[in-house]
């Protein structure tokens, strides 16, 4: 991870200092190779050594660049100890971290390195040791994850980083190529500009990780039963920049898109996208509402999101009819959707989207037969315009329950627990005097799934197992009511209705049973509950109260 210099590497730091002193340029003589990922640094430490720049390695790097016939210097040399307690102690030496952090124009630092014999080191090659592959294995014990929390790297990478204006810090093989071109460039040194940015990475590299380990042993710690509550006294957020958007939900505003680390949940941020046009900032929100509602279900089924709400949603016994029934949900709406489905797109689903004058802006399904491709990015209009992203195999219980939401507020955020809770049957009253039928139950509980996505006020209309209306983000209730019975016209006649929120007054029911709704459940809670349920018991018709609120904001 880090070694030391010879009394003569540190004379010719001294005389670099001069240099630096005048143009910002210090010219690279010894570099220290450190890595668990070794991945293109073979022919990269290559280059270096053939530029007469001195190597530097500790354990398996040094042991991999020996093989390939490359000199290197171990850093117990340099230091004068040796690796020891299973290499946890190697390079957390004064002449490492001196040789990183000494300021090559400082006479007291210059004065320093030659009375101890501390050689500059001037560019450091790292990486870290594995911790977030190493707890994303399955039955990972708590001893390996442990074993792979790195000290000596991320202490290196904080020295040079701190001392950027004389050391490079390199972090990401992405950059071999950057620091052989300044090389040559420059005639052997790096510009400040250039360093300053690799010292950047390397502190958002060390923030990333000490995020990961932390929020690991947070839940370490939770799953012990020794902290009470889901919530950490502080939280460090670790996430990469996967592209800058195009803009961000209005031309004027600029965006990037970022993928957590250590993400495991299938989600659109790991999915592989296959053919389409660059994904949007627009298109990215409405594709995670689209997939989050798609988790609800096990069993082939597909939704219409349209501005982050779902316009059609339908389950059937196979993909192409619960899609066609998710489509007639409001096929005026669903032109420029985005779509999710539970199975494979395959065929069938595709003639159908590619028919008449259909057109979504992108779907995401776990994966999309080859055929389907074809027809999808192939046909006019189509063609390269439609996103597809195949996410892999879901369920609902692959959803992560320990996973928080966050909502960030200007200067603060608020994290919640997801709301992954569903109704039940068994877990429903009936309060009036009539009792739903068994179609009618299977209606209104598959409403009720919906409606957890729908913003707030939100109002499910469903005949079975299909989306028929809906009514979102109104004001007030009654309003959302009034919504979703014009979406669903005269299909509203013997339809079902799933509110996310209790009725504060008799008047959303009224309106409903006026255009025919034949049953209504809500999570009730209201000081009038006994109004609107004998609103309902004048018609006879049956409402179920869930005690189980969903409002999204």
């Amino acid at each position: 991870m880090s070694v030391p210099p010879t009394p003569t590497s540190a004379q010719a730091g001294a005389a670099n200092a001069v240099m630096s002193n005048k143009t910002e340029l210090h010219k690279v003589g010894r570099a220290l190779v450190s890595l668990s990922d070794k991945s293109g640094a073979e022919n990269f430490v290559r280059a270096l050594a053939q530029r007469g720049i001195e190597i530097l390695s500790t354990g398996g790097t040094a042991a991999m660049l020996r093989k390939a016939g490359i000199a290197v210097r171990e850093v117990s040399e340099v230091t004068g100890f040796p690796e020891m307690m299973d290499g946890r102690v190697k390079t957390l030496h004064p002449k490492v971290h001196g040789g990183l952090l000494a300021l090559r124009d400082d006479a007291g630092h210059t004065a320093s390195m030659r009375e101890h014999g501390i050689g500059g080191i001037d560019l450091l090659v790292i990486n870290l040791y594995p911790f977030e592959a190493t707890i994303a294995k399955p039955g990972v014990t708590r001893e390996e994850a442990i074993e792979n929390i790195d000290i000596g790297g991320p202490a290196m990478v904080r020295s040079a980083a701190k001392n950027h204006r004389f050391v490079g810090v390199v972090t990401d093989p992405d950059d071999y190529g950057r620091v052989l071109d300044e090389l040559e460039k420059l005639g052997g040194g790096l510009s400040l500009e250039f360093k300053r940015e690799l010292a950047f990475k390397a502190y958002a590299l060390t923030a990333r990780y000490d995020a990961a380990i932390s929020q690991w042993l947070w839940r370490q710690e939770l799953a012990t039963g020794r902290q009470a509550s889901p919530f950490p006294p502080s939280i460090s957020l670790a996430a990469r920049k996967v592209s800058d958007l195009r803009y961000g939900e209005n031309p004027h505003q600029l965006a990037a898109f970022y993928r957590v680390d250590g993400a495991t949940e299938v989600g659109v941020a790991t999915a592989e996208v296959l053919g389409g046009k660059a994904l949007s900032f627009n298109n990215l929100v409405d594709l995670d509402s689209a997939l989050a509602l798609a988790k609800e279900f096990d069993e082939p089924f597909a939704c219409v999101i349209k501005h982050n709400n779902p316009c059609g949603a339908a389950a059937a016994k196979t993909m192409v009819d619960a899609l066609e029934r998710a489509w007639s949900g409001d096929a005026l709406s669903a032109f420029g959707s985005v779509l999710a489905l539970t199975r494979p797109l395959d065929k069938a689903c595709a003639e159908f989207l590619v028919s008449g004058s259909r057109f979504v802006e992108a779907i995401i399904a776990p994966s999309f037969e080859p055929a389907a491709v074809e027809l999808l990015t192939t046909k006019p209009k189509w063609g390269k315009s439609v996103r597809l992203l195949a996410c892999g195999p879901f369920t609902p219980a692959s959803r992560r329950a320990d996973e928080l939401e966050l909502k960030p507020l200007v200067g603060g955020m608020l994290l919640q627990q997801r709301n992954l809770s569903s109704e039940s049957r068994a877990a429903c009253k009936v309060v009036t005097r009539t009792e739903p039928t068994g179609a009618q139950w299977e209606g209104m509980l598959f409403a009720a799934k919906v409606g957890k996505h729908v913003k707030s006020n939100a109002i499910v209309l469903a005949h079975g197992k299909q989306i028929v209306g809906v009514g979102a983000g109104q004001m007030s209730r009654v309003d959302s009511v009034h919504l979703a019975l014009r979406k669903a016209g005269k299909r509203a006649q013997g339809c079902v209705l799933a509110s996310d929120a209790f009725f504060p007054f008799s008047d959303g029911v009224t309106v409903a049973m006026d255009d025919g709704v034949a049953a209504l459940l809500q999570p009730g809670g209201s000081v009038r509950d006994a109004d609107v349920i004998a609103a309902c018991d004048a018609r006879g018709v049956p409402m179920v109260f869930t005690g189980l609120r969903h409002f999204r904001h």
